[in-house]
């Protein structure tokens, strides 16, 4: 058996594992980011090994397109090239001819492939903090492939880049190759911005834009005091709210922008702390320190500036008493008065009549929000927010 046969045999062979692992990648992707109802993969077994996590992170695509379906167009052309030279002469393939040296092109791509791999990894253990192992899997894949094409007795690498150079640059010489390539370069452009604008593949990503302009520590529709929006309005948003909650400070500045942008609502604050030293409801630890932190949002209101605790609690988000009059003092409160209303009775009262309505109501989650007895607990976008009380008669300022 010749050589370069042997290399097509064991490069289709990886190419096949590989296109294998991507379709399992994609059914991880899917689940993850549109099947709610699907349990946990496989390779998801603990904080660090999880491929759902990763796959529900903006940098699971690459222009809206996730980057499993990357991985099977890569394998699938590596399987082109490998029977380019019988596909060329049938009618349909007939521009394979173009492709003069295959095992090149594969070399050059899986090397391609690798780097970007290797990217890729540094991303996930550096920035997510998270490890997939059927990605990881697939990177020494395409490294075996590059090698494998490669000639490494003559020029390995650098000839396979430079030759897939000459040879692309010959084909374009042709006319109709050219008409050809420039036609399918245009539709993969259009596809690839119609997939980023839209982002119908990686609705994570849409979801993390929407998010974006309220992800910053701090919150410049803040307001003083102990109103937010109109104080005699028809409209009254209750949101039930974590300090120690990470994505609560994201739904506190939309709740201040929503004040501030739309006239006939107000915004009125209820404590949910998820914390066992003052939720009864709970069976185990969860956000230390928020109970804290409630008991000095309470006692904030007494010194009318309850709103600049709240902003000051999410941004800072303290877990102890030391903590919170430590900032308290920098801003400016009484601090004696502060530190002897968070811990009377009256205000550890309040805490709990706050929690009881909350769970009274099916409201066991942070951040919530109810306007009319309507309830929902989670986050929902800006834009859906805005429309619930246009909805319910709020208008634009």
């Amino acid at each position: 058996m010749q050589k370069e046969t042997k290399k097509k045999i064991a490069i289709g062979i990886i190419a096949a594992i590989g296109f294998i692992t991507t379709i399992k990648l994609a059914i991880i992707y899917y689940n993850a980011n549109f099947n709610p109802y699907a349990l946990s993969s496989f390779c998801s077994v603990n904080d660090f090994i999880d491929c759902d996590g990763i796959a529900r992170t903006t940098e699971a695509q690459f222009l809206g397109i996730p980057l499993a379906y990357w991985g099977m167009f890569f394998y699938s052309f590596v399987f082109l090239m490998l029977f380019a030279q019988k596909l060329k002469n049938f009618k349909l393939f007939k521009f394979m001819e173009v492709f003069k040296n295959p095992l090149d092109y594969i070399a050059s791509l899986g090397l391609i492939s690798f780097l970007i791999s290797m990217v890729l990894l540094c991303l996930s253990l550096f920035e997510i903090k998270k490890l997939c192992v059927l990605c990881a899997f697939t990177y020494i894949l395409n490294l075996l492939i590059g090698c494998i094409a490669a000639d490494f007795k003559n020029g390995g690498f650098v000839k396979s880049v430079k030759q897939s150079f000459l040879d692309f640059v010959d084909a374009v010489k042709i006319k109709k190759y050219l008409i050809a390539f420039i036609v399918v370069m245009l539709a993969a452009a259009g596809f690839l911005t119609y997939t980023r604008v839209t982002f119908k593949f990686a609705p994570q990503v849409k979801r993390q834009y929407e998010f974006k302009e309220f992800m910053q520590k701090k919150n410049k529709y803040a307001v003083k005091g102990n109103i937010l929006g109109d104080e005699d309005a028809k409209v009254i948003v209750y949101t039930y709210s974590d300090y120690q909650c990470p994505i609560c400070p994201v739904h506190n500045v939309m709740m201040h922008k929503l004040a501030k942008e739309m006239k006939g609502i107000k915004i009125v604050h209820r404590n949910l702390p998820l914390d066992t030293s003052c939720n009864g409801y709970l069976q185990a630890p969860f956000h230390d320190g928020s109970c804290i932190d409630a008991k000095y949002a309470i006692a904030a209101e007494k010194q009318r500036r309850f709103w600049e605790m709240n902003n000051m609690l999410f941004e800072k988000t303290p877990q102890t008493e030391e903590a919170v009059l430590k900032y308290a003092a920098e801003m400016g409160f009484d601090t004696e008065k502060l530190q002897q209303d968070a811990n009377s009775p009256e205000t550890a009262k309040e805490i709990k009549a706050q929690i009881d309505d909350a769970y009274k109501r099916g409201i066991q989650g942070t951040p919530s929000t109810m306007i009319n007895n309507e309830a929902y607990v989670g986050i929902k976008t800006y834009k859906e927010y805005k429309e619930w009380v246009e909805k319910l008669g709020a208008e634009k300022r």
